[in-house]
């Protein structure tokens, strides 16, 4: 069953990259907004519209909490992060994302 994770990946994932302390690695991954039942979109305030969503990752590569990612001219902080496995082999990573803000 991994083998299909790690083929669906390579067939239909998007180019990312992670960025920790220790360095950036390039993955494939899914990336999508995460869709509430009455989201309409970022949120106006007094500086603009703020984009509050949550975002899903599905990948190969460990995302903990704290690093981030770069998807499609995006930058995305993980909230969290963990392993999922199949029997006794890792299959993938969940991660939820938030957007990065500019001063971090």
């Amino acid at each position: 069953m991994t083998r299909r994770v790690d083929e669906i990946l390579r067939r239909y994932g998007q180019e990312a990259a992670i960025e920790r302390a220790e360095g950036t690695e390039l993955v494939r991954a899914f990336l999508q907004p995460v869709r509430e039942r009455d989201e309409e979109g970022p949120e106006p305030s007094a500086v603009g519209r703020l984009d509050g969503r949550l975002w899903l990752y599905l990948g190969k590569a460990a995302l903990r909490t704290g690093d981030r990612v770069v998807w499609n001219g995006r930058r995305f902080r993980a909230r969290s992060g963990r392993p999922h496995y199949i029997g006794g082999s890792l299959s993938h990573w969940r991660a939820v994302l938030e957007r990065a803000r500019e001063a971090e």
